[in-house]
């Protein structure tokens, strides 16, 4: 029985198949396949983007991929983490979500963000994020409300 391992598609890839080479396994990819071909005959690679890679681990589909912590919490899929990486360091770290702006800019807290428009790709863990925190915004999502 193969492991089914899964390659993040897109910004992730290169650092994920560099991660691999430095661990000894050599991944080959072709533009043409999402079956990356790697030189381990126990190991069988799918190149799955990284906003998906959570819900076809949940679903059975693979058994391991890689991944951002961020996608993870957005699909809300039950998956186990066994290791943090910031693979845009290529380096082993702990990683971690967060949010930034100016010092001097007029948001200085959460809660500046009552009744404001937001924008966002993580749409689900923004919800949660600002439901905790009491803020009912705006939501800009291709002119749907969240429900």
């Amino acid at each position: 029985m193969k492991l089914k391992l899964g390659i993040p598609k897109g910004s992730l890839e290169n650092a994920t198949i560099d991660l691999f080479r430095r661990a000894g396994f050599n991944i080959t990819t072709s533009s043409r396949s999402y079956f990356p071909a790697i030189d381990d005959p126990e190991i069988e690679c799918m190149m799955i983007r990284a906003q998906e890679m959570a819900r076809y681990i949940e679903d059975g589909v693979l058994d391991a991929g890689l991944t951002g912590r961020d996608w993870i919490e957005e699909s809300e899929a039950r998956v186990q983490t066994v290791r943090g990486f910031d693979l845009r360091q290529a380096e082993l770290r702990q990683s971690s979500l967060g949010a930034g702006g100016a010092e001097a800019s007029a948001f200085q807290s959460v809660k500046d963000l009552e009744g404001k428009i937001i924008a966002t790709e993580l749409v689900a863990t923004t919800k949660r994020y600002l439901a905790a925190n009491g803020v009912k915004p705006k939501w800009n999502l291709a002119g749907e409300q969240p429900k």
